[in-house]
């Protein structure tokens, strides 16, 4: 089962850590984000594989925007 990974705040992408195709463990951070000069790690919420990766290092997210996908 797909879970996708949402933005929760307008931020800046600040890192990408994970790339797609990646398999990931409940916990491990997909992207850092920046927001007020704090650095917003983003975790993901289960086990997978990462199969899709919507944003890039310097893009702008707004509330509710796709980070990722993970199945």
């Amino acid at each position: 089962m797909a879970h996708e990974i949402h933005a929760e705040m307008v931020a800046n992408v600040l890192t990408v850590v994970a790339h797609e195709g990646q398999t990931l463990a409940e916990g491990d951070t997909v992207v850092i984000l920046e927001s007020m000069k704090m650095e917003i790690p983003v975790l993901t919420e289960s086990d997978g594989r990462l199969t899709k990766l919507a944003v890039k290092a310097g893009d702008v997210v707004q509330e509710h925007d796709l980070i990722a996908v993970v199945e």
